[in-house]
């Protein structure tokens, strides 16, 4: 039996039975003025009715709840602040002031709050990495990583890490924005960013958004086995679109990537632009948890990747064992000499020697 109903029913048994109530009711106080039996019977009478009316369905209508939370929020953004709403749960008869004869019966609303938990903008979208396929094309993955490549690609990411957290030779600028270049087409960057951001996204304390800046050969959706999908260029062009409507999540679950998009015939201008330089900086603040990579355009090839250089706090230069010229080398690694710390990968060597593949240098920005 509810609340209300046996309050409704108490209340009946005082009507009927005329009689004053001991115990539980409230005395007056001196000098109260002392009601007539008829006035305290028309109280009760009209207290019962109420509380009948009340709880004739079992039920209180719940009041719709508002929130205020914008329906396009990010979807990163901080969980939005719950809003309480109050609705009637359920309504007690309280003794009152009155004579020993009776009380009159005095309504209270007894409310509980209701938390609502407001979705924003739509989750990024997820894909499945197919570790199988990835590792046939010499990738990286959970299950190898006690093999050659997994062991190398520690390697050349210690450092990169060590700088990212703090604990490097000197403190870096912007470490967490890591670009990986070459001097020329061919020389594997691509490759060497793919497993790059695998290895580093298998670190527990670690998490990786890989870019693909590579508008002119893209390289990276298609070794993950992603279809083409809106990405960086579109940011760049669209400025309705959040970071979230291109983001791809990965089953590597520290690993997120974003994809180059659709080709756009003023790609380079694009990159080179202030907005990719706000974008930059928008990603860094917006993930203050991840390591940035971007897959970047050759260097000699384009002049984007030197404008972006500028933003860097570390640069992967890779480098094609025996096929790229030492001039060549020296011309590539002078236009990006702002750069605080670039590491040189030597890629593609047949000298197995370990300690040879890779080397790296600090440079300090003017």
């Amino acid at each position: 039996m509810s609340l209300i109903e046996q309050a409704a029913r108490r209340l009946e048994q005082l009507r009927e039975a005329g009689s004053q109530l001991s115990g539980d009711l409230e005395f007056p106080e001196k000098g109260a003025a002392v009601r007539r039996p008829d006035e305290e019977s028309s109280i009760i009478e009209r207290a019962a009715q109420k509380l009948r009316a009340l709880g004739a369905d079992g039920s209180s209508p719940v009041p719709e709840i508002v929130s205020t939370v914008p329906v396009d929020a990010p979807e990163d953004v901080p969980e939005p602040e719950v809003q309480l709403s109050s609705e009637p749960v359920e309504q007690v008869a309280r003794s009152g002031e009155a004579s020993g004869a009776a009380t009159h019966a005095d309504l209270e609303t007894t409310t509980a709050r209701r938390p609502v938990r407001v979705t924003g903008r739509p989750r990024a979208r997820e894909v499945e990495i197919d570790f199988n396929r990835i590792l046939e094309r010499g990738l990286l993955t959970p299950n190898s990583a006690q093999s050659r490549l997994a062991n190398e690609l520690r390697v050349i990411k210690r450092p990169l890490i060590n700088n990212c957290v703090g604990k490097g030779a000197t403190q870096v600028k912007h470490a967490r924005r890591i670009m990986v270049t070459s001097a020329l087409p061919g020389e594997g960057k691509s490759f060497i960013s793919m497993n790059l951001a695998l290895s580093i996204a298998m670190e527990r304390d670690s998490t990786v958004l890989l870019l693909e800046g590579d508008p002119t050969r893209p390289a990276l959706a298609e070794m993950l086995g992603i279809p083409p999908a809106r990405g960086l260029m579109d940011l760049l062009v669209d400025p309705k679109l959040d970071v979230s409507d291109v983001l791809i999540r990965t089953n590597l679950g520290r690993l997120s990537f974003i994809p180059a998009g659709t080709r756009q015939e003023n790609a380079t201008e694009l990159l080179a632009s202030t907005v990719m330089e706000d974008l930059v900086e928008q990603l860094y603040e917006r993930y203050p948890d991840r390591i940035l990579i971007f897959d970047s355009p050759p260097l000699l090839a384009a002049p984007e990747p030197r404008v972006l250089a500028q933003h860097m706090g570390q640069i992967v230069y890779v480098v094609e064992a025996d096929q790229t010229a030492q001039s060549t080398v020296q011309e590539a690694l002078a236009t990006i000499e702002s750069c605080p710390v670039v590491m040189a990968v030597l890629n593609k060597s047949s000298f197995r020697e370990e300690g040879y593949y890779y080397s790296y240098y600090y440079t300090q920005a003017e």
